[in-house]
């Protein structure tokens, strides 16, 4: 078991960990992103396309913390979208395109465009181009190229939900929601006088001291994020920070250990299950993570 604060460090860390990282760290993600928006811009064959480059990820939403400085950005083609089941067929997307554009041309493109601008880029990994941190600089960047996704809901504004798909070398999808995250988020945060987004980075910078110290194995920052999603808005209100994170431990746990309470957990995004098919995490990692995170801020007393 990690070792266990007392309340005046729980204290001290949880003052520190309220506000995300400083001016010079902005600085650093907002240059990463202005650079690989440049090199879209730049490249020719993308000139005469709709396309989205955009941050996702902690970064836009102001749930990052110190230790997790990299920046995840999409470059989205929003023509031709894609979608699936019966409205692949109603509205011609992807079944009948015909057009240049497939998933291997839209990867080999946003490749060239990168290489053109840093140089050559890890093109390995199997979503994601990887450009290296440059010290004092920028940090390292991860560049997913994906499209537009549509799912059609009546219930929904515009009777459809907007995302992206990415096109893994292994020949399997990925769908994200970064835009609904993000609003989703914001409206959360409003709701609670900004007390969302400040415990999910003591959640978050919790889980950075726990995995380095070896008491739970490394996880990533966004299921945090998913986890204190979770919790119901009037439940962050009630005291002070320090009442939000206890009372917000609390309920994810109670969540966790209840019937069918891990199932009905959804992702910020509001589209996707937190423990849904294809996660990087478990229920078990959630649980060892808030039974580790409540011991080692010293909320057993």
């Amino acid at each position: 078991m990690a070792k266990q604060l007392t309340p005046g460090q729980r204290l001290g860390l949880i003052s520190r960990w309220r506000n995300p990282p400083g001016p010079s760290e902005q600085d650093r993600l907002e240059r990463a992103e202005r650079m690989v928006k440049e090199a879209v811009r730049q490249h020719e064959p993308f000139q005469s396309l709709d396309i989205t480059v955009a941050a996702k990820g902690s970064y836009p939403n102001k749930t990052n913390v110190r230790g997790d400085s990299d920046v995840d950005i999409m470059v989205k083609l929003n023509e031709p979208f894609h979608t699936d089941g019966m409205a692949a067929w109603w509205f011609g997307q992807p079944a009948r395109y015909t057009g240049p554009w497939t998933k291997d041309k839209l990867r080999q493109e946003v490749h060239a465009a990168l290489t053109g601008r840093f140089g050559p880029v890890d093109a390995d990994h199997n979503l994601a181009f990887y450009i290296p941190e440059v010290a004092g600089s920028r940090p390292s960047i991860d560049v997913v190229p994906c499209f537009k996704w549509v799912v059609y809901d009546p219930t929904a504004p515009g009777g459809q939900h907007e995302g992206s798909v990415v096109y893994g070398r292994n020949g399997k999808k990925v769908i994200n929601w970064p835009e609904l995250q993000l609003a989703n988020g914001r409206a959360k945060n409003t709701n609670t006088k900004l007390r969302y987004k400040f415990v999910v980075r003591v959640l978050k910078n919790v889980e950075n001291d726990l995995a380095a110290e070896g008491v739970i194995k490394s996880l990533p920052s966004y299921f945090s994020e998913c986890l204190i999603y979770n919790v119901p808005d009037h439940v962050f209100l009630a005291g002070d920070f320090d009442d939000a994170v206890r009372a917000s431990l609390q309920e994810v746990y109670r969540q966790l250990t209840s019937w069918l309470g891990p199932q009905r957990m959804r992702e910020p995004n509001g589209m996707k299950k937190v423990f849904g098919e294809g996660q990087k995490w478990g229920e078990k990692d959630a649980r060892n993570l808030i039974e580790s995170a409540w011991h080692y801020l010293n909320f057993e007393g």
